[in-house]
């Protein structure tokens, strides 16, 4: 495995974003990517980097995660997260989960245990045997006029040279109890393997589910820079007339970035750049 310096990307939702909320959302991808960064700094792992970047963003109510998540049609919130840690190809993801305030936590935890995927009680008896913390009343839904909300990411690449993939949802407003989205599908909401690369998504999860976008990406990244890949998102969701997002990382850590929705939320860094957090427009335009 090639060694050589640290990049990192976070984003907040391929979504639209209200004007009120473009700035905070900006911030709060610029604070995750910030607790990511001083990980990778200091020479700590791509895994460990994106765990914390998506602690953040659950923590951050502003954002479709944790405590920002939102209601189902029963009224309550039922919680999506995956991880996944390209030097191993582990990965540990939970699904409907209610009592976490950080998934992504329980799901990182999963990393160590022979099954891949835990749902609902199973995943939340889990998280409670290793300590994870919980709200005991459940996770309110949000009630702030947060426009549409959506999945949280991060990739991250280490000086190692070792990637990381994390993805964080608090699921889709009004949907079905039991849903379960892409986000914590391997291959479908996220994707990370040393020598190829790292992806996140968000967006219509039905959609990057049934298309298998991140194993895509993926495959293109084998033969393509990190731009192009990151546009092979666009023909799948052309077909089925859907939105999404994807920020990803190449083998040497080279940062794509595409989308197709109204507004993608995101921010990045590579060892030697100066930061960047910005709302992305449909039409490229930064804000």
């Amino acid at each position: 495995m090639a060694e050589g310096r640290w990049s990192i990307a976070v984003h907040g939702g391929a979504c639209r974003i209200p004007a009120a909320l473009q700035a905070p959302r900006r911030e709060g991808c610029a604070a995750a990517l910030q607790a990511g960064k001083m990980i990778l700094e200091r020479g700590g792992s791509a895994l460990e980097a994106v765990k914390t970047a998506i602690c953040l963003l659950e923590d951050d109510p502003l954002f479709n995660a944790g405590r920002g998540s939102v209601a189902n049609a029963d009224g309550e919130v039922e919680m999506d997260a995956g991880i996944m840690d390209g030097a191993t190809l582990a990965v540990g993801a939970v699904a409907c989960v209610r009592f976490l305030y950080n998934p992504v936590e329980a799901a990182h935890a999963m990393l160590r245990e022979p099954p891949i995927l835990l749902v609902g009680a199973g995943a939340e008896a889990f998280a409670t045997a290793r300590g994870i913390a919980e709200c005991k009343e459940g996770i309110r839904p949000a009630t702030h006029d947060g426009g549409d909300h959506d999945t949280v990411g991060c990739v991250a690449r280490d000086r190692e040279g070792h990637v990381a993939a994390a993805t964080s949802t608090g699921g889709l407003a009004g949907t079905l109890a039991g849903r379960v989205g892409d986000a914590p599908l391997p291959g479908c909401g996220f994707y990370a393997e040393d020598g190829i690369g790292a992806v996140s998504l968000s967006g219509d999860g039905e959609a990057i589910a049934r298309t298998l976008l991140a194993a895509r990406v993926m495959r293109a990244l084998e033969t393509k820079g990190a731009g192009a890949a990151a546009a092979t998102i666009f023909d799948p969701l052309a077909r089925l007339g859907a939105e999404a997002g994807v920020i990803l990382l190449d083998r040497d850590g080279a940062i794509g970035i595409a989308h197709n929705s109204p507004h993608f939320a995101a921010a990045y860094a590579r060892e030697g750049m100066d930061p960047v957090s910005a709302i992305v427009w449909k039409d490229h335009h930064a804000q």
